[in-house]
């Protein structure tokens, strides 16, 4: 039999042809259905975990309703809100130095009931500090106060409206739970700035935008508060949305969402839990070590903030800076920022292996020269490193203590955290905590009881 010639050897390569064209076919819709297969699957896991999500978030509404209604009583108008917590996957310490940084809200944060009242006073009750009972104010004289504790907050932020010309003339009553771990750098004191505010609007009618809300936020915690922090954590939290992280100029406020895909991996957020607080932490001391030395630059270079400065311009400026300690903390926040830039760059790209690269540069930065991190921070980190399937880790918030996040692969996470969680115990002497979190939207009003 011929097979390249005429006759029935065409035929034969004809019927040939039809047999390979149809077992290629059938190869493709194999291919096609495992494909849909699995992307079917994926959709209904991941609506399965937002029906679970959102059956969470009701329960645990009803149980912020409940335990308002026994500590103050079940009449009036009572309405029930949430506010995200935050994590900041990379540009830490920049958004005070003019410097961009890359947060994304949380799904977690703080659930908040309140109810106006007719006369001045204040009550105020955490269902996370139940043995301070039923903490007492007014509207009236408001100011910091010790004795007042995590009140002080809310407190802040009703004296900042006023400081923009929206007086609160009339009482609340207002119970507050967060289920961010308590001083764990995922920023529970500015979702609750960011819930007062919210809340202010809701029941007195304040034209306010969210943005307005994280800049009233800012300001009440820089001045009644006395923490200098910069705009970042309000931001982030104020203007979340799903699925996204906010690359945000702190400079200008320019911002956009960028979304956040990191198939087959996880958000992981390590807690130390050693707990510090900013104002009693080095934070204001790093703020003015900056500072000064952006003054001592800006007598040889015409910039407006340290984040104006390529890596390259630093280099040929620093030697402005009169003090070899404040060198290595302004060339943090040059570094971080220019950091900052690449990674965004890095996931538009979908290189999330350079991304992650950039977040364990940042933590070295933050170790080295902004010194910041502790045995804490560094050994979360340090241990994080040598699982394989750790694309990135690094330190989050200010540091001191408090959190790490890492972005893990799905396969590796439970290795993760019971390797991670073993090693740190063993070495710091008590436990860690992990949480697989989610991105989430900004605050939202829940519902009225």
């Amino acid at each position: 039999m011929q097979f390249f010639g005429c006759g029935n050897s065409c035929l034969f390569v004809a019927s040939f042809r039809h047999i390979v064209v149809k077992m290629d076919l059938e190869i493709e819709i194999d291919r096609w259905i495992a494909y849909n297969s699995l992307i079917n699957d994926t959709v209904i896991e991941k609506q399965r975990q937002i029906r679970k999500k959102e059956r969470e978030g009701k329960k645990m509404q009803a149980k912020v309703i409940e335990k308002f209604k026994e500590i103050f009583g079940a009449q009036g108008d009572i309405r029930a809100y949430f506010a995200p917590g935050r994590v900041n996957l990379i540009g830490e310490h920049t958004d005070y130095n003019g410097g961009h940084v890359f947060p994304c809200a949380l799904t977690i944060g703080t659930y908040g009931v309140a109810r106006k009242r007719e006369d001045k006073k204040l009550r105020f009750y955490s269902m996370n500090f139940e043995h301070f009972g039923v903490i007492e104010s007014s509207v009236e004289g408001l100011q910091a106060e010790k004795k007042a504790d995590w009140t002080n907050y809310p407190k802040g932020v009703m004296w900042a409206f006023g400081e923009r010309g929206m007086k609160v003339e009339q009482g609340m009553d207002l119970l507050l739970f967060g289920n961010i771990p308590n001083g764990s750098g995922l920023s529970s004191s500015a979702s609750v700035e960011v819930l007062t505010g919210y809340i202010l609007k809701d029941l007195f009618g304040f034209d306010v935008s969210n943005q307005d809300l994280a800049l009233i936020g800012q300001f009440s915690e820089n001045n009644f508060n006395g923490v200098n922090c910069g705009i970042m954590d309000q931001f982030a939290i104020a203007m979340g949305k799903a699925d996204h992280a906010i690359f945000l100029d702190t400079a200008t406020l320019h911002y956009e969402y960028a979304p956040i895909r990191l198939e087959g991996a996880k958000i992981v957020i390590s807690c130390t839990n050693k707990k510090r607080g900013l104002g009693d932490s080095k934070y204001n001391e790093r703020r003015s070590e900056c500072e000064t030395a952006l003054a001592e630059i800006q007598e040889v270079v015409g910039i407006q903030a340290l984040g104006d400065l390529t890596e390259e311009q630093f280099e040929q400026y620093k030697s402005a800076v009169k003090d070899e300690i404040r060198v290595k903390r302004a060339k943090h926040a040059v570094y971080e920022n220019q950091r900052t830039l690449k990674a965004v760059e890095a996931l538009k790209n979908n290189d999330v292996k350079l991304f992650g690269e950039l977040m364990n540069a940042s933590h070295v930065s933050l170790r080295d020269d902004y010194e910041v991190t502790g045995i804490e921070l560094d050994t979360m980190v340090e241990e994080a490193w040598k699982i394989d399937g750790v694309i990135g880790s690094r330190m989050t918030g200010a540091g001191f203590g408090g959190c790490t996040v890492s972005i893990v692969k799905d396969e590796a996470v439970n290795t993760f955290i019971e390797k991670v969680g073993k090693a740190y115990e063993e070495k710091i002497g008590y436990a860690g905590d992990f949480y697989v979190v989610e991105i989430g939207d900004g605050p939202v009003k829940l519902s009225e009881a």
